[in-house]
């Protein structure tokens, strides 16, 4: 197993179920404050969420490795490690779902929830990867990540009524580092499809989309709840890829459903 030359940065709120969220490309964990504000309750005592910035991403450093969604599942059970969690409900959007499914597969016996939101189990089309190598040789090329801006990235991730929350991905997006950017387009074309490991995996499990996702839509999600033992299959009315961020009561609501299974 790879280490980080440091560990990844945290965002931590609250006492009760371990609950990690893993964020969407190309943002950080500043993506989760609604999650993170809201999730444990005015208690606490619901859950105890954490949300780290993974590989080259917000304030952790990239490493020297090659790209890997197995090493930022592997950073991820480094983290349980170092919070003392030995079972944790693990919840990714977009490219945090990819790696959540990527922990599932390597280590399954830490899962005890499963929360996959506007994602997908299965691979790239050739299209996509090709897509992707050209985005990381481009923003390499250029020492920028401009080129997401310019091709109004925002767009494709959030739903028709979600237009005001348009600047304020833009900023989490140019935040993002040329270097992260390339290293995950490419990690992420080279991600296996997981949709056989999914009847595998018995513990509760949640699946999340918005009803306007044009990125990983509805019948991707449908893929992942017909596969697993125990899941529930929420749309989100209105929201496109970004659910947590675009509808967050609704986000909200449906992971605390999840939490309740859990606990039972």
């Amino acid at each position: 197993m790879n280490r980080l030359p440091t560990a990844p940065a945290v965002r931590e709120s609250g006492t009760g179920t371990p609950l990690v969220l893993l964020h969407a490309f190309p943002l950080g964990a500043s993506m989760w404050s609604a999650q993170l504000d809201a999730l444990p309750g005015l208690t606490g005592d619901e859950a105890r969420v954490l949300a780290p910035d993974q590989r080259g991403f917000g304030r952790t450093g990239l490493g020297t490795d090659q790209p890997s969604l197995d090493l930022v599942a592997d950073d991820v059970a480094l983290l349980l490690d170092a919070a003392g969690i030995e079972r944790a409900v693990l919840g990714g959007l977009s490219m945090g779902g990819y790696v959540a499914l990527a922990f599932a597969r390597r280590h399954p016996g830490r899962l005890a929830g499963l929360l996959l939101a506007d994602t997908k189990a299965t691979a790239d089309t050739d299209t996509a990867r090709a897509n992707r190598e050209r985005i990381a040789a481009a923003v390499l090329a250029r020492d920028s990540v401009r080129l997401l801006a310019e091709e109004r990235m925002e767009d494709s991730l959030l739903g028709p009524a979600s237009g005001h929350l348009a600047e304020r991905v833009r900023g989490m997006i140019a935040e993002a580092s040329p270097q992260a950017v390339a290293w995950a387009q490419r990690a992420m074309a080279a991600r296996p499809d997981t949709l056989d490991v999914l009847p595998g995996l018995d513990v509760p499990a949640a699946v999340l989309v918005g009803a306007a996702d044009t990125v990983t839509p509805l019948a991707e999600a449908r893929l992942m709840a017909d596969a697993l033992p125990d899941a529930e299959l929420t749309v989100i009315p209105g929201a496109g890829h970004l659910s947590a961020i675009e509808a967050p009561e609704a986000f909200n609501a449906a992971v605390r459903a999840l939490l309740a299974r859990v606990a039972r």
